[in-house]
């Protein structure tokens, strides 16, 4: 057989083995040299320990024929002998089965999908969607409300979704809410797909074609309520669950060109449990005919809302490697054809190695703690690295970032998300620059910057002659400016100004070596250094600061009336608050009357 060696596996020459399961293992300590070379699929990695010999990667695909005895495999999965509810499933689950009986219905209720999978694996789940053999959602709804006004009960909320294929809703869906939590009402359903199309045409269905619809056999299972068992309907949703497979109901090509984002939600499930994608199934999704529909039949918001899932979960890097390795990258991220510089054709691998790399920062836990919309944009902001100086033109000739495109038109997420993304490109190299005089807690060659060039004027004027300046001030200065850029994202700003520093040899035109050198310990103790030293400067939250002078005290010191040289008096006094920490508005007033004064006796 042939398998996709990815960018993080070590084999040990010259029988290629798999000796470390790359979506499993994690070392934190571990430190990486990554060389790339487009013109070969040989390349040498230092770092390693001596025993595991080399680690390589292609940046085209690489592949090795591996025989049964070398397959990698996931140990066996320990699943629960029975369904354990909790004392509200209990409760909900009884009040279902009352309003049968009372009704006199003859009515099968099945809880669906990702409830049953998880319980199975001994996790809790508050997602219950409720399957009914002979009736819609909405009937069983008039029900239960007949059963509740019986006893003198109110309903604590309901509602109806109606059907809304555009967004992938196929199918009317009842809500509502027992004993304070919400529960789905659908009924069985089998689905047929047309050539052009993911909209499928739905009817009434058994169990099993409700089964063998859904996308993956670990989704396929159910649990009857009325007999308290679980069903498998398809006969290896157990089976898979255990071994750690992700395989589809029905034959994979079939299954994705019926429903493509199917294969994102493989992946996604793949990478959430660490689970192998089945041979056949990749096999189909690396398909011309599949990537194909992939980007012309699925809405790029829904691709965009699986991509976010994927990132923002427990298996990012899994994820994106099999996005790279399924060739399913360019379609997912398309670019603008008017896209300069043209991506690489290595793009895909480097953006899994920043990917990975910032993966493994962002789980130390002595590097602090990063809300889940730091970590979200954190990944996105390291995998689009080597985007990060790429633009197109829009229709009126303006150049635009690609990463913009990639957020605001592939993958449909809100502007907030692609603006955070490109300022901490625009301050990661701003960043870079400043790391040394951090670490040294000096100004280092700052005098140099040209991004800091008009800051380092005013701040040489107001200091002029000041021996009681602090050798520290003028990276305070520069600092604070560039914090108050990024706000609360400068440490993942920081992060990844780290991950561009690994660069030695920036690609370009004219070298096809760039070399990647990820010494994460060494990335560790550096950015603890600097986060002391900031906190030390005491910016950490430097962009709360209020000016020492408003705008309205600004016009009437300097006798103005509005105009840019408002802006320029307030960049000046921001200089001046940062170069001294200490100082009062009164003092500050007071400087800006000196200079003022000086100014009208130089005209």
């Amino acid at each position: 057989m042939r398998l996709s060696l990815p960018i993080n596996t070590l084999i040990n020459l010259p029988k290629p083995l798999f000796l470390i399961s790359p979506f499993r293992y994690r070392n934190p300590n571990r430190s990486l040299t990554v060389a790339f070379r487009t013109s070969s699929s040989l390349l040498r990695v230092s770092g390693v320990p001596s025993r595991l010999c080399c680690y390589w990667f292609s940046t085209k695909a690489m592949t090795t024929n591996v025989g049964e005895e070398d397959k990698q495999s996931i140990p066996p999965i320990e699943l629960k002998e029975n369904i354990e509810l909790t004392d509200k499933e209990r409760k909900i689950f009884d009040r279902l089965l009352s309003t049968l009986r009372y009704c006199n219905l003859d009515t099968q209720l099945r809880v669906a999908g990702g409830w049953v999978r998880d319980k199975l694996l001994g996790k809790e789940s508050d997602d219950i969607d409720i399957a009914i053999d002979n009736m819609s959602g909405s009937e069983f709804l008039d029900k239960f409300k007949e059963y509740l006004s019986s006893r003198d009960e109110e309903v604590q909320g309901d509602t109806i979704i109606e059907r809304n294929p555009d967004q992938s809703k196929h199918l009317e869906t009842a809500k509502m809410r027992i004993y304070d939590q919400w529960i789905d009402f659908v009924n069985l359903r089998s689905e047929e797909y047309t050539e052009n199309s993911r909209i499928p045409t739905m009817k009434f269905g058994t169990a099993k074609e409700d089964a063998f619809r859904r996308d993956l056999t670990i989704n396929s299972l159910f649990y009857n309520i009325n007999s308290g068992s679980v069903e498998d309907l398809t006969e290896r949703g157990i089976d898979d669950l255990k071994s750690g497979k992700i395989v589809t109901p029905l034959p994979a090509k079939a299954t994705f060109l019926d429903d493509p984002l199917r294969v994102l939600r493989a992946i996604r499930f793949g990478a959430r449990f660490g689970f192998t994608l089945d041979d056949e199934l990749k096999e189909a999704a690396s398909s011309e005919e599949v990537r194909v529909a992939l980007g012309e039949k699925i809405s790029r918001e829904r691709i965009g809302n699986e991509i976010d899932l994927m990132i923002s979960g427990n298996g990012p890097v899994s994820a994106v490697t099999y996005l790279s390795e399924l060739k399913l990258f360019p379609v997912v991220f398309s670019l603008p054809s008017s896209a300069e510089p043209s991506p690489s054709e290595n793009c895909g691998s480097l953006s899994q190695a920043y990917l990975e790399a910032m993966w493994s920062l962002l789980q130390t836990p002595w590097l602090g703690n990063f809300s889940a919309e730091q970590r979200r944009l954190g990944m996105y902001a390291a995998m689009f690295l080597p985007f990060r100086k790429t633009v197109y033109k829009d229709k009126k000739g303006k150049s635009i970032p690609v990463v913009n495109h990639i957020f605001k038109f592939s993958m449909k997420r809100k502007s907030s998300d692609a603006e955070t993304v490109m300022n901490i490109h625009q301050t990661t190299e701003r960043f870079r620059s400043l790391i040394p005089s951090l670490e040294a807690k000096n100004d280092v060659e700052l005098d140099e910057l040209d991004w800091a060039a008009y800051i380092i004027d005013h701040w040489k004027a107001i200091t002029l002659n000041d021996p009681l300046i602090p050798a520290t001030s003028k990276i305070r200065v520069l600092t604070g400016f560039l914090l108050r850029d990024i706000k609360d994202f400068w440490r993942v700003s920081l992060l990844t100004s780290l991950l561009l520093s690994a660069t030695v040899d920036v690609m370009n035109e004219d070298q096809d070596i760039g070399q990647l050198n990820f010494q994460l310990e060494k990335m560790r103790e550096t950015y603890l250094t600097v986060e002391a030293t900031i906190h030390d400067l005491g910016l950490d939250s430097i962009w709360d600061a209020k000016p020492l002078v408003n705008g309205r005290e600004i016009m009437q010191i300097a006798e103005l009336k509005g105009g840019s040289l408002i802006r320029e008096w307030q960049q000046k006094l921001l200089t001046w608050q940062l170069a001294y920490p200490n100082g009062t508005a009164e003092e500050c007033k007071e400087w800006m009357r000196y200079i003022k004064a000086k100014r009208q006796r130089t005209e």
